[in-house]
Formats: C-alpha cells, sequence, structure tokens
C-alpha cells in the first residue's frame, strides 16, 4: 500500500520501529481503550509487532502501518485496515493511534480518512468498520467526521465495544 495525505506518509514497520511501538503500549493513556487497557512489556510488544508483520503476510494491502509526519520525518504513530472477527462475522476495520504528543492535531481523522478512500477507490472492500470502546470520545469523533456511524454495541474479546460502520 502506497498512501500519504497533505501532512503523512503510511509505511510499513520496521525493526527500528519497535522503540515507537513499544511508546505507545507502555503509555496507559494510549492504551486506556486498546484491547484488555493495561500496558504491555517488552515480550507484549515484540508479539504485538510479529501480528502486525503476520498481518503484512496475508495480504500487504492490511496491518497497522508507521505513519509518518512529511514535515520533519517524525513517526507519530499508526494507522491501518485490519481484519477483525466480529459478533460471527469477518469484518476490516481502520484503527488509528497517534502518539500523545501528536494527539488533538487532526492526525487521526486526516489518515483514517485516507484508508477509507483507498479501500473504496481501490474495491478492498465496500464496509469499513471501527471497533471503539465506550469512553473513547476521541475515536468516535474521528470515526463520525470520517462518516461512520453506529451500527451496534457488541461483546469483543470481553469487552463492550461500539461497531461504528461506514459503507461505499
Amino acid at each position: 500500500m502506497k498512501l500519504e495525505t497533505n501532512r503523512l506518509y503510511f509505511r510499513d514497520y520496521e525493526g527500528k520501529d519497535k522503540a515507537l511501538l513499544q511508546s505507545m503500549l507502555t503509555d496507559q493513556d494510549m492504551v486506556r481503550f486498546i484491547g484488555d487497557g493495561r500496558i504491555k512489556d517488552s515480550q507484549e510488544t515484540r508479539d504485538f509487532l510479529n501480528r502486525i508483520y503476520q498481518t503484512y503476510e496475508q495480504n500487504p494491502e492490511y496491518g497497522l502501518k508507521v505513519l509518518v509526519r512529511k514535515e520533519d520525518q517524525t513517526a507519530i504513530g499508526h494507522a491501518g485496515i485490519i481484519p477483525q472477527f466480529v459478533d460471527h462475522r469477518e469484518e476490516l476495520e481502520i484503527g488509528y493511534w497517534i502518539s500523545r504528543p501528536y494527539w488533538r492535531s487532526g492526525y487521526a481523522s486526516e489518515a483514517a480518512e485516507a484508508l477509507k478512500q483507498y479501500a473504496f477507490q481501490h474495491d478492498i472492500t465496500n464496509r469499513l468498520i471501527a471497533l471503539i470502546q465506550p469512553g473513547n470520545t476521541g475515536s468516535i469523533k474521528v470515526a463520525e467526521k470520517i462518516g461512520m456511524s453506529l451500527e451496534k454495541e457488541v461483546i469483543y474479546k470481553s469487552k463492550k465495544v461500539y461497531v461504528y460502520m461506514n459503507r461505499t
């Protein structure tokens, strides 16, 4: 996937990005609404990175990609199209995490909109979701800003989550 926006470009994770991932996974405010909500140790970070690489092998269009700010080549987070199995259905999720120093700068919305457009324009899917835990108002705002709407509430990996959805 070759994708860029006015301010960002997307690239695959590389070994040098383990520090970026570790910094996000050890920030309690970052992981509060991700998975089980707990920070991850070094081994869990390696496992997470390996799952990202496995997703690339499944399909190079999928998986979390490092978001790099064009103006200074700073890696500011990650976003991507992630295969999920939700409520007995295979889905493709737009996922986005921005490192805390870059919150409230519009990067998540910019990345999510670019992913949505890419997926629909390249006929990857005609339906995308975002899985958002209740209370994650920032992520809800991003989903709504790119035209997603609340479809339902489900239990996903033992957590209550909202499923936001958008179709072509």
